[in-house]
């Protein structure tokens, strides 16, 4: 009976947990989603015990990213992969500290949606604006996760066309805030929303930021995509 050579167990074994790892990777944006949906109804309801459970469940996507890290850092530094496996390896780095930084930005909305009170919002049209962000946003984020898994470049580079619509957005809300006034209670309202809306367009970014992963994986090429006009012809 013939025995598999040491050396192939070895690798199956790494390919294995290679593959495990980015399994784990990309189930990350699974939480991340399921933040953002619980960010954009608590925003659009001012319903504060919902954004506290956003900041408490923030625990499991930390967990995940380290484990993570540290597991394509130990197959680094034993399996000294080469080629397609060493991009890979550093695209995953890349990728689950977007996942990471995502769900901190749905914290930090729903950290200050207690200071914006019980009371109805000041300027329903910001919050209409706010909650567009996020549902574009979750849009993303579904997007990035599908490109990465199908290694899908025109899928990844069309990211940048759809943050477009949440820069959009998050400059009408800036121009919203000017409109607000100078009472100092409703300036403190807008200034508020206007860190929702700033930390719902970094979530774009980091889609965006994904994507450029995912090129990078596919063709060794790596290349910042700032917005539509980077865009290759």
């Amino acid at each position: 009976m013939s025995q598999i050579p040491a050396s192939s167990k070895l690798r199956r074994e790494y390919h294995e947990e290679l593959n495990r790892l980015e399994e784990q990777a990309l189930t990350g944006f699974d939480l991340v989603i399921r933040s953002l949906d619980r960010t954009v109804e608590a925003v659009e309801n001012q319903d504060i015990e919902l954004a506290g459970m956003v900041v408490k469940d923030d625990q499991q996507v930390d967990a995940r990213y380290l484990e993570v890290h540290q597991g394509l850092i130990t197959l680094l530094a034993t399996q000294s992969p080469v080629a397609t496996d060493l991009r890979l390896i550093a695209a995953l780095l890349h990728v689950i500290k977007n996942i990471e930084r995502m769900a901190a930005q749905c914290v930090n909305i729903c950290k200050v949606i207690p200071l914006t009170g019980h009371e109805p919002p000041i300027d329903p049209r910001m919050i209409d604006r706010i909650v567009t962000m996020g549902r574009q946003a979750r849009i993303l984020v579904v997007q990035a996760r599908r490109s990465f898994v199908d290694r899908d470049v025109d899928m990844a580079l069309n990211l940048a066309t759809l943050d477009d619509e949440i820069d959009i957005c998050n400059r009408e809300c800036f121009s919203l805030a000017i409109e607000i006034g100078d009472d100092p209670d409703r300036r403190e309202w807008a200034m508020t929303m206007l860190l929702a809306a700033r930390a719902i367009e970094r979530i774009g970014d980091n889609c965006v930021d994904v994507g450029e992963q995912v090129v990078f994986v596919v063709t060794g090429l790596f290349r910042e995509y700032a917005d539509t006009s980077d865009l290759p012809v």
